[in-house]
């Protein structure tokens, strides 16, 4: 298939040319502008102690409404307010510092790992030219990911008492290795995208589609990308809950960027791509019921 690929790179040169553009145009207006500030808050919030604070305050309602360890806490809050993968390297880091275990751990993946709300807001509902649209879609993701989470509720057992709390780093130290981080995170995403982009860009001739099932093809693979693709359709119910739909996939592209920050753990992706089809699926009625009444 890599062979397939490259092949068909070098017989499409241009057109792959051009959808790496469109790539990093995404990534210039979008993903660079709403992830990393996102990136270095969250990873310096992490650095100063933020994840003991929240397991302190909202553990207690982790443990009973999704049966996940007090720690989980950290993780769906920085999956909801940061956005993918950012859920998924927190649970990560839980994961390594033996806060949660292997099974708990595959269960937050499944639902901590969501869209945020730079992205949503800005990029999902920018495209609609409408804020009330991007906090629609905000708002049934949120539902999506909590349902996810209640779906996938089950106690686990000998998970052994969690560690203590890291010490918070110094203010000195937390900023330069939170900026380092958040840079490095937000250049791997944007590579997955161009790359993306590149082989979508090839595929561009054959992709003769009415706008929803482009959108739809092309958010499958790259959520950017597909969301670009809505651009220009009013905020009517089909074209919102295909939006919710990509929004709760993520894409391949995020799925590859979330085979990366596990990729030396022990946690599987199974759930991972449950959860996020899951996700996709309630955001999308939620999204579309919603709509019928704000929009028609």
């Amino acid at each position: 298939m890599v062979l397939a690929l490259f092949a068909a790179l070098v017989c499409a040169s241009g057109s792959a040319a051009e959808g790496a553009r469109q790539g990093l145009a995404v990534c210039a207006r979008s993903l660079v502008p709403s992830l990393l500030p996102f990136f270095v808050l969250s990873n310096l919030l992490s650095a100063l102690g933020l994840p003991s604070l929240l397991s302190g305050l909202f553990g207690g309602a982790m443990e009973r409404l999704f049966a996940v360890s007090p720690a989980g806490a950290q993780a769906f809050f920085l999956g909801v307010t940061g956005g993918y993968p950012l859920g998924a390297a927190a649970v990560a880091d839980l994961r390594r510092s033996g806060q949660v275990s292997r099974k708990e751990a595959e269960r937050l993946l499944a639902f901590c790992n969501n869209s945020g709300p730079a992205f949503i807001l800005g990029a999902a509902g920018g495209v609609f030219h409408s804020p009330l649209a991007g906090a629609l879609l905000y708002g049934t993701h949120l539902l999506g990911a909590a349902a996810v989470g209640l779906l996938f509720r089950r106690k686990d057992a000998g998970a052994g008492a969690p560690p203590p709390p890291m010490e918070p780093m110094p203010f000195a130290q937390a900023l330069p290795a939170a900026m380092g981080k958040a840079v490095a995170g937000v250049m791997s995403v944007c590579g997955y995208v161009v790359m993306f982009s590149a082989l979508l860009g090839m595929a561009a001739p054959w992709l003769a589609l009415p706008p929803l099932a482009k959108a739809l093809v092309t958010g499958f693979f790259e959520l950017g990308g597909g969301t670009a693709a809505l651009a220009g359709l009013a905020p009517e119910p089909a074209a919102l809950a295909v939006c919710a739909l990509m929004l709760g996939w993520g894409g391949l592209s995020v799925h590859c960027q979330t085979l990366g920050v596990l990729a030396d753990t022990d946690i599987s992706c199974a759930r991972h791509l449950a959860g996020r089809a899951l996700c996709g699926a309630i955001s999308a009625v939620f999204t579309y019921i919603a709509a019928l009444a704000l929009f028609q």
